[in-house]
């Protein structure tokens, strides 16, 4: 692995590590691979492949076996999701709000009793979970929320209010839900909430119609009068800030990795074809333009898998990773759109051919630029840890 702050650098993988690459690589390419186009141009839901990866221990990668995980590290969910991603971006979505976002949350912040109805289920692929974060007016001003949860006297809340852009937000059964319980105090007033998405006074709003990632469904949700349980709630009362951003800095190494996959599927797409299009009586390979693309791509990508690794070691080892994630999720995510563009370029009129997959590579790759914290997020949360300036 790749070490930092110091360390000596080992990038051997250990045997475990290398096996559920395998098993994530298999799938991505007998079963994922295969029907990504049916999903990109019809919006379905790959409910049997999402199931499929539940079985093989890939939805709660890091969850240890007592809650229905594989019990792997965080290079492990690297290796994994990249080969997810190379197979479709849209399943590696789903793949990542379930083991980042919903699942490392609750490990990290749940009683015994949330991780084994929580965890178990998401885990093993049987149930679907989502993250609500998110609310029309708020994305990156993620304080600027509107949702409140209200605290009854018998210690229930009430829940009322929307959240956009939920990924699975359709088809899933549990939410971790952010609302404010006490706005007067901003950030510190905000807790997270452990919902069920069949209970009444949840209401799931229209799918949103998207430009790539089409198969991952998502939409709005909204509360009316929602009643949650006081063992509903996660965590602590008024912390519910505290663990969405941590729980986002072990999602952005996900969605690092997803743009590694969708970047590496274009790479190798575009190394085959320069060797076989030929033009002017030689491989389009040959030409020294093409050959700087070629070289400008492998590094790229090579840079950001290193990051990446690097960020998921650091989390391994219980140390604080927040600028390590940054930097691999806006090194990826910004090497992923570069890639793809001189892919479809280099294919020419191909490329922009929906009977190719580059288009798809290129539609995909631009989420990762926005989702789990923008591009312009990462940077001021890499400049605020280095310059200690806010």
């Amino acid at each position: 692995m790749l070490a930092a702050r110091g360390a000596d650098v080992d990038f051997r993988f250990t045997e475990e590590q290398l096996m559920i690459q395998d098993v994530a690589r298999r799938i991505a390419q007998e079963k994922i691979a295969p029907s990504a186009e049916h999903h990109d141009q019809t919006g379905e839901f790959p409910l049997a492949n999402i199931r499929t990866l539940g079985e093989n221990g890939l939805m709660g990668i890091e969850v240890p076996a007592e809650y229905g995980g594989a019990g792997m590290d965080p290079i492990s969910y690297v290796l994994a999701m990249v080969e997810i991603a190379a197979g479709d971006a849209a399943h590696s979505t789903i793949v990542s709000v379930n083991n980042s976002l919903f699942c490392n949350g609750i490990l990290k912040f749940g009683t015994e009793a949330q991780k084994q109805l929580y965890v178990r289920a998401i885990a093993e692929g049987r149930e679907i979970g989502a993250f609500a974060l998110t609310e029309p007016q708020s994305g990156s001003d993620a304080t600027a929320m509107r949702c409140k949860a209200i605290k009854q006297a018998d210690g229930t809340f009430l829940i009322n209010g929307k959240k956009s852009w939920i990924t699975s937000g359709p088809v899933a059964k549990y939410f971790v839900l952010f609302a404010m319980t006490e706005p007067e105090k901003g950030a510190r007033g905000i807790t997270a909430f452990l919902v069920d998405g069949d209970r009444a006074g949840f209401h799931r709003g229209k799918t949103e119609p998207k430009l790539g990632i089409r198969a991952s469904a998502t939409c709005e949700i909204e509360f009316a009068d929602y009643v949650a349980q006081p063992d509903e709630v996660l965590g602590d009362e008024g912390h519910g800030f505290k663990i969405a951003m941590g729980v986002l800095d072990a999602g952005r190494i996900g969605i690092a990795s997803q743009a590694i996959g969708i970047a590496r599927a274009a790479y190798e797409a575009t190394l085959a074809y320069v060797r076989e299009r030929k033009a002017f009586g030689q491989p389009i390979g040959a030409f020294q333009m093409t050959q700087a693309k070629i070289a400008d791509m492998k590094c790229k990508l090579d840079a950001a898998l290193l990051l990446t690794l690097r960020a998921a070691w650091v989390k391994g080892q219980d140390q604080r990773f927040t600028n390590e994630a940054a930097i691999a999720k806006l090194t990826a995510s910004e090497a992923a759109m570069w890639i793809t563009h001189q892919a479809v370029q280099i294919h020419g009129g191909m490329g922009y051919s929906k009977e190719m997959p580059l288009e798809r590579y290129f539609r995909d790759a631009k989420i990762t630029e926005i989702y789990e914290g923008t591009s312009e997020i990462q940077r001021l949360v890499i400049a605020r840890n280095e310059t200690g300036l806010r």
